[in-house]
């Protein structure tokens, strides 16, 4: 339906009138850990009829990407629309309809970068959660480095064959698509010769391989390319010149890992999840590092809306993205190591009342790794920054 969109106290009527009739009950526990989360795509498998439902009603209305241009498939939303949509899904104690790296990070890309064919093709299948992607940047020999990636693209005239290696691929073994840096010109400078492909996962030559994780999961995967073919108007800016998307990519990775920080507890403060849990007693010590994380997770919670904020008005996060990551991922490790001091030994149970804590624990080690490593944000915060010496 279409919201009144001239007043924000209308719309925030509209959008809470809407919620309660079309969010369906399952869908409003608050649970969005990475088994009830709906990454979508050809070959995924709903949880429940409720969140097939939610999922199904909100691409329709725009909501799933609600930023984007209607004609691609979003909602057309301001971003004070947005945060509107965004508090009311949490007054409800609502999940996300679906979450991807589509939204996260190629759909930005794509608008910004793509030719109006692309993003007719490209976005409305990710708005509606049909197509899964995963990003092909990491390298054996290129992860903090990435421009120096050897994944290599022939050029065949119309086509582009494709051979080489990924690593860190997140569930690239469940994807359908990739967006991938190939190097298509093996003279240039490393951060020049380097293009932004597109291509089917299943379309031939490409072949994947988990990667079992300390915490026992494996949503890692070696990703391996054997003259795969990818056709010309598959690339994303112009050849040779991929970097200028992988780095404006990177800043909405970044931001959206930075959001690891405040992504556990339903928008209920860390010291009432760890109250909670132990049955409303808590150490001195750890009520007060609750605190701090609290204080601290609202801090990077307006620092990233204020950016967000400037990003829609023209001005780019840019740069900023290193300091909202190394903020974002810091914390949410410092508060899985509350949640395993907090808990004692029942904390280290792999399958508890809380989930799997050992598990959600160690995993929070990679987000200071993914996306860039903290000492690699920090290196940018100060030189890109701050603007101190090298």
């Amino acid at each position: 339906m279409p919201f009144d969109t001239t007043d924000m106290e209308t719309f925030r009527g509209e959008i809470r009138t809407w919620l309660a009739a079309n969010c369906p009950a399952g869908m409003r526990d608050g649970d969005m850990t990475q088994d009830s989360i709906c990454w979508g795509g050809k070959n995924w498998v709903f949880e429940s009829d409720d969140q097939k439902t939610w999922l199904e009603v909100c691409a329709a209305n725009g909501l799933t990407c609600p930023t984007w241009p209607v004609e691609y498939g979003g909602g057309g939303f301001t971003r004070d629309q947005e945060k509107i949509w965004l508090e009311e899904l949490e007054n409800i104690d609502a999940r996300m309809p679906l979450l991807s790296f589509g939204i996260w990070m190629l759909g930005p890309a794509l608008l910004h970068f793509g030719s109006h064919e692309q993003k007719l093709h490209y976005l409305p299948p990710i708005c509606r959660g049909e197509i899964r992607w995963c990003q092909g940047y990491s390298e054996p020999g290129a992860g903090s480095d990435l421009a120096s990636v050897q994944s290599k693209g022939e050029n065949k005239g119309d086509h582009w064959i494709v051979n080489g290696q990924k690593v860190w691929t997140s569930y690239a073994d469940q994807a359908d698509w990739i967006f991938a840096l190939i190097r298509t010109d093996g003279e240039a400078a490393k951060h020049k010769g380097i293009s932004f492909l597109l291509f089917d996962m299943h379309g031939g030559g490409v072949t994947t391989r988990p990667i079992k994780l300390i915490s026992g999961a494996s949503p890692f995967c070696e990703t391996f390319f054997d003259d795969v073919k990818v056709p010309k108007e598959q690339i994303v800016g112009t050849e040779n010149k991929g970097w200028d998307v992988a780095k404006y990519l990177l800043t909405h990775e970044r931001e959206m890992i930075s959001s690891s920080g405040s992504s556990r507890g339903a928008g209920r403060g860390l010291g009432k999840v760890l109250s909670d849990a132990g049955n409303g007693e808590m150490d001195a010590s750890l009520r007060a590092e609750a605190m701090a994380c609290d204080i601290e997770e609202m801090a990077v919670e307006l620092t990233i809306e204020r950016y967000k904020d400037q990003a829609a008005g023209g001005q780019g996060v840019g740069d900023a993205s290193a300091m909202l990551k190394y903020a974002g991922t810091e914390l949410n490790k410092r508060k899985h190591e509350l949640f395993m001091s907090a808990g004692g030994s029942t904390a280290l149970a792999w399958d508890g009342d809380m989930g799997s804590l050992p598990a959600d624990w160690l995993r929070t080690k990679a987000n200071s790794i993914e996306g860039g490593t903290s000492e690699v944000m920090l290196s940018i915060i100060s030189k890109r920054v701050l603007g101190l010496p090298g």
